[in-house]
């Protein structure tokens, strides 16, 4: 494999940050201000901040072409993690505005961009979604243990040198440890020290951050509906990631919808409602939930059909060779949204998972109908396995050398006119070393035209 130059990184480079990034796994050092970039809308972009203290945060910035600054002053509540949610308004689309933080004696000075809007196919830009999932920090506390199980933290200076558009996180964001699980306040402390790491940083602010979650940032290991607190974890994962929305006014949960330019992002929870995986299989048995379910069969119904329409969710959809967590245990549900998608003829779905601490491509023929896509990407900084089961190479669905247990992260590369758009699957291990790419035409997400769409 040639290495890949992504963020145009001189070799010396990368090893100070890969020295750099063992000295924080061994005593993680934290940023007093935390900024991350949430979503980027037509107008709009939103900031997140955390402080290290209580107290009066002021914002200043001015869209490109403004002579006039806009201001906002912000109160970080102790109650709120110290956390602080705004909206730089007055952009206009693709444009970017300058912006000014400063909290006590911190200050941090970035840049927030709006999204692309194009009204003629010819005009549509390329786009590039980063994804990733299984983030693992050691616990502080050596009792925990954990410095072998992460590491190659230099893997998020890699993605931020791509300047993605998006990053999307695909579950297991951080880990919530043994001392966590019956423990709003370890919970709550775990996420700060986690989004203070100072290798995550630069990608903070690299672009507009989306996440899902997973068992692990939900609750126990392999954790389920019966998980007694998942108000508090739900209530932290609305905190700390601020996506366009979370779950319906009757049906909590971590799930939403989000887009950027001509994607649709259909984010799902696949714990809050989860049924227990050792739970009999049948009608009752679900990983989303009925309503969950419901809504996202409204919202792809809802979307344009010849829209590209990306559904997430922290465990694997259609891995049939697992004998781990995924929805392939869950078989009536599973197969009621299969048949349910070729029955209302569905277009341009892919699907994205992580969990599994190794990333594939699985290409799910089905006869009469285009494939369905899943692109697995795992872990990030978690531990990946010694090996992988040998069902799982010799999975029928797996695209050909596509499978790689080693830290990485991937790409979704969409070009072309919006007509004819084309998507590259790409995968990347911590240096930015490419280990696979797969390319299609957004057209071969279409059904094949029936005898009367063809008159």
């Amino acid at each position: 494999m040639r290495p890949l130059s992504l963020a145009g990184r001189a070799c010396a480079g990368r090893l100070a940050v890969t020295v750099l990034a063992w000295l924080f796994a061994v005593a993680p050092a934290a940023a007093r201000l935390v900024v991350m970039h949430g979503p980027a809308e037509l107008t709009s972009a939103v900031l997140w901040i955390q402080t290290d203290a209580p107290g009066t945060v002021r914002l200043s910035w001015r869209p490109d072409g403004d002579a006039a600054e806009r201001q906002l002053e912000l109160i970080a509540a102790a109650a709120q993690d110290n956390v602080v949610v705004a909206r730089l308004t007055g952009l206009v689309p693709g444009g970017r505005a300058a912006y000014r933080i400063e909290a006590g004696d911190e200050r941090r000075d970035g840049q927030v961009r709006a999204q692309p809007w194009w009204s003629k196919a010819a005009n549509a830009p390329p786009i590039t979604i980063a994804i990733g999932s299984c983030f693992f920090l050691a616990d502080a506390d050596p009792r925990w243990g954990g410095n072998g199980y992460g590491g190659e933290y230099e893997i998020f200076d890699t993605i931020a040198g791509v300047k993605p558009d998006v990053m999307l996180w695909l579950g297991d964001n951080l880990y919530l440890q043994r001392p966590d699980f019956m423990d709003p306040a370890a919970m709550a402390e775990r996420y700060r020290r986690q989004r203070a790491f100072l290798p995550l940083q630069n990608l903070l602010t690299a672009a507009p951050q989306l996440a899902i979650w997973d068992d692990h940032d939900y609750g126990p290991n392999d954790a389920d509906a019966s998980y007694v607190l998942k108000g508090e974890t739900l209530r932290l994962f609305q905190r700390y990631w601020p996506n366009p929305s979370s779950g319906l006014p009757d049906a909590a949960g971590a799930f939403g919808f989000a887009q950027y330019g001509d994607l649709l992002f259909f984010l799902l929870d696949d714990r809050y409602h989860r049924s227990p995986n050792r739970w009999p299989d049948g009608a009752d048995k679900t990983m989303f939930g009925a309503r969950q379910l419901e809504w996202l069969k409204q919202a792809l119904t809802y979307a344009p059909r010849n829209s590209i329409k990306i559904i997430a969710g922290g465990s694997q959809f259609w891995n049939r060779a697992s004998r781990f967590e995924g929805w392939n245990h869950f078989r009536t549900e599973q197969q009621a949204f299969a048949d349910w998608l070729l029955e209302r003829r569905i277009e341009g779905v892919i699907f994205l998972s992580g969990d599994r601490h190794f990333g594939e491509l699985l290409k799910l023929e089905r006869p009469g109908a285009y494939p369905l896509y899943e692109f697995t990407s795992s872990p990030l900084t978690s531990r990946p396995p010694a090996r992988v089961d040998q069902a799982e190479h010799d999975n029928p669905d797996l695209v050909a050398g596509t499978l790689f247990n080693r830290r990485q992260f991937g790409l979704i590369r969409v070009s072309g006119p919006g007509d004819r758009r084309e998507l590259s699957f790409e995968s990347f291990d911590s240096t930015g070393t490419l280990l696979w790419k797969h390319a299609i035409p957004a057209g071969e997400l279409r059904f094949p035209p029936t005898t009367k769409e063809t008159r």
